[in-house]
């Protein structure tokens, strides 16, 4: 099946925000545009921020949320905003927002879900079947992404879902995302988007447990604070490990050294945000008393993640475009290194537009350092 191609990316490093926005309309406007995201630096004022985008883009569905950097058509980027618009007839989309995070339960989910699956389906020129994805945009200070993304997941059913946790430069005062034309707190937006074009949801990660083990014994799950590793204050035990004073325990080093929980032979990286003054550590995702964690082995990112790009050309033929949420922590790893160079020209060679979160999704999972996504295609030569 042949379409014109109906994905327009946008980018700006304009620091005024009316400029800016007409610098991303430019990019980005098409006849019968059905959905524009949004991925914003927390640099831009977000209440006039929200109200240029709802000048500019009036008539078009806005979705997005601030970062903790962005990626554009050159790659890695900062102070910045990333962009992408879809049009119809390849693209239909719909968004519904989400409140109440610390109260959501599974029939709150299904009702989310089942709302916009009924508004896709009533406003798709073609079948919705098989051909619907879901975005999940998140407040990355929120805490609540494993039971949100779980429940929502469980509500979608057949419908495949990735998305990120919003971000704010790693300051950790306030993170937003943008739904129903206002910057918003302590809320998630879920993007329903369907497309005869072939597609696939995809997770990218390079880390794997190896070497000492530790328990956690003593935590607050809730607030996602570890108090006690092995019966030590937390962060003095972590700082053992790599061979640390516990003051030399910085984002870079939590990201060069994450712990890993393995659930069925399967690594899922459990990042640290920060050492608390009494010793705690807070992590960005779950984490309970009992857990057993390992160290990792980190294998080289950029062959990693093109890897998965070549297996994912060669299911869905050339890329349209990538819709990327990748962890801050990947990137802090590779601050100083040339490799954040290959890693930033990697990205923009397979056209991701996205932003370095906070936490990931996939499907029902809550992750970190990975790097999760969309990839669109052309489709294979018949």
């Amino acid at each position: 099946m042949n379409f014109a191609p109906r994905v327009r990316r946008g980018h700006t490093t304009l620091a005024d925000v009316d400029a800016a926005v007409d610098e991303l309309h430019a990019q980005l406007d098409q006849a019968d545009s059905t959905l524009v995201l949004i991925f914003a630096s927390p640099d831009y004022p977000p209440e006039a921020l929200a109200a240029a985008l709802n000048r500019r883009f009036a008539d078009t569905l806005v979705v997005g949320c601030t970062t903790a950097g962005e990626i554009g058509p050159g790659g890695y980027q900062h102070h910045s905003i990333s962009a992408v618009s879809f049009a119809a007839p390849d693209f239909c989309a719909v968004a519904q927002r989400i409140d109440d995070l610390a109260g959501m339960s599974l029939s709150d989910a299904l009702g989310v879900a089942m709302g916009a699956r009924h508004q896709l389906g009533v406003r798709s020129p073609f079948p919705i079947e098989r051909r619907t994805f879901a975005l999940l945009l998140i407040d990355g200070l929120s805490a609540r992404e494993e039971q949100v993304a779980s429940r929502l997941s469980r509500a979608l059913g057949d419908i495949p879902m990735f998305g990120g946790s919003a971000g704010d430069n790693m300051r950790f005062e306030r993170t937003a995302v943008l739904i129903d034309g206002q910057f918003v707190s302590a809320a998630a937006a879920l993007v329903l988007v369907s497309t005869p074009h072939p597609f696939e949801v995809f997770k990218s990660e390079h880390a794997a447990g190896y070497g000492e083990r530790v328990v956690v014994t003593e935590a607050d799950a809730d607030r996602r604070i570890v108090t006690e590793i092995n019966a030590e204050p937390a962060a003095a035990e972590y700082a053992r490990l790599l061979g640390l004073a516990p003051e030399k325990l910085t984002p870079q080093a939590f990201a060069a050294h994450p712990l890993v929980l393995q659930v069925g032979g399967v690594p899922y990286v459990r990042s640290i945000q920060r050492v608390n003054p009494d010793l705690s550590l807070s992590f960005f995702c779950a984490i309970d008393e009992g857990l057993v964690l390992s160290g990792t082995r980190a294998h080289d990112v950029v062959s990693n993640l093109a890897r998965t790009f070549d297996g994912l050309r060669r299911r869905l033929g050339p890329l349209q475009v990538v819709l990327g949420c990748d962890c801050i922590l990947r990137t802090l790893a590779e601050h100083d290194s040339a490799t954040r160079a290959r890693l930033s020209a990697l990205l923009a060679a397979n056209h991701v537009v996205g932003f370095n979160t906070y936490g990931e999704q996939f499907n029902a999972m809550h992750v970190n350092q990975t790097f999760t996504g969309i990839a669109i295609g052309y489709g294979l030569p018949a």
